[in-house]
């Protein structure tokens, strides 16, 4: 019966038995038809089916798996996998898999990771039969309470023998931000926390952060977070703090054209400089190579640095990370935002692998290519 079993992408035509097999296969937790269709319309992610042959066209669905491939990243989500009731014992669950590693190893992809019920002995053995290793837990994950273990594989060979692949150590927690407009407050609770254990991470404390280190305006919306302004927050509650920025003046002008708005951005700009005398912030006006950076972080600095998110989503906004680890290939953030509707979760962007290459490109924001970071120290 094998034989006869071929793996295909999905299509729009296949859709009502994508949901009655999700219907078939989960008591809970199911992807929606809803789901199914908007994932059959991205060109960035992979839905595989595994197709009985000769079979009736409405029943000859036995498997599919999903992959999620985020933009300007070189890691790829399974989302979910599944295999008929009627399709069990035939390692169907294990020929979509290696297809799909395969296919995202095309793509450029390094890691494969995914997340799994702790209860789900069957499929936690397939994944450490296939060379997954678990590197992470999350409590509470399941519509039904119960826990979920982390796996991640490199799906890349490297040159280097398996025990020195490169594997992130998860050993800075990870916060999410609770609004758009945080994301330099979200990181800079990461690296505080790491540095103290006593660093409460959580809404209200996120906000204080952000009134205390916002630039008031910036290109639209709500204003976010300079170096100047978070480099700030950290000191004044006692860590020892740098600043990085190849820029003198005020940041984030270029964007914004109302005069008086530029002036509120002047004012709050030397306001920040004369908080961070007073406190005895040193800022340098000078760019940290990623080997300046890789050596701060094994000293167990912290760093927080600003990205552009071209690479990610094509919008060009500015946006802050926590840099976590680094490697010789790839440097690994902690990204604070998540996209639920491109259901994404924590997975996607905890110890999140870049090129090191594109990371560096990552680093430069707008004209006048603004690059800067704040370095954070225990105090």
């Amino acid at each position: 019966m094998g034989d006869s079993i071929s793996l295909r992408k999905a299509t729009l035509q296949d859709l009502d038995q994508l949901v009655d097999l999700e219907e078939r296969c989960f008591d809970s937790d199911r992807m929606s038809k809803r789901s199914f269709r908007h994932q059959l319309q991205q060109d960035h992610n992979l839905l595989l089916v595994a197709e009985q042959q000769h079979a009736s066209p409405e029943a000859s669905l036995l498997g599919y798996v999903l992959v999620f491939m985020r933009q300007g990243t070189s890691l790829a989500r399974l989302y979910s996998i599944a295999v008929s009731p009627d399709a069990h014992g035939m390692g169907l669950g294990r020929r979509l898999l290696e297809e799909a590693e395969e296919d995202a190893a095309e793509e450029g992809r390094m890691f494969m990771r995914l997340e799994v019920r702790r209860d789900n002995s069957a499929a936690i053995g397939l994944y450490q039969r296939m060379g997954y290793r678990q590197f992470g837990l999350y409590t509470d994950y399941y519509e039904d309470h119960a826990d979920a273990l982390r796996f991640q594989k490199r799906i890349i060979p490297h040159e280097r023998v398996e025990e020195h692949l490169s594997e992130p150590s998860e050993r800075v927690a990870y916060y999410e931000q609770t609004t758009d407009f945080t994301c330099g407050a979200a990181s800079l609770l990461m690296a505080m926390k790491d540095l103290r254990d006593d660093v409460v991470c959580d809404q209200r404390t996120e906000l204080q952060i952000w009134r205390e280190a916002t630039t008031i305006f910036m290109t639209s919306g709500h204003g976010g977070c300079g170096p100047h302004g978070l480099a700030y927050a950290a000191a004044k509650r006692g860590f020892k703090v740098d600043v990085y920025v190849n820029q003198a003046g005020p940041l984030f002008t270029e964007g914004v054209r109302n005069d008086s708005k530029k002036q509120v951005l002047e004012l709050v700009h030397d306001d920040f400089l004369e908080k961070l005398s007073e406190l005895q912030v040193p800022i340098h006006h000078e760019v940290l190579s990623l080997g300046q950076m890789k050596t701060l972080l094994d000293a167990n600095a912290m760093l927080l640095v600003l990205i552009s998110t071209y690479r990610f989503d094509r919008k060009k906004a500015p946006h802050w990370v926590l840099l976590v680890d680094m490697d010789e290939d790839f440097v690994y953030i902690n990204d604070p935002d998540i996209d639920e509707n491109e259901q994404a979760s924590q997975l996607d962007k905890h110890y999140l692998p870049i090129p090191r290459d594109s990371f560096d490109m990552m680093l430069y924001f707008g004209q006048n290519r603004l690059r800067c970071a704040v370095l954070v120290q225990a105090g």
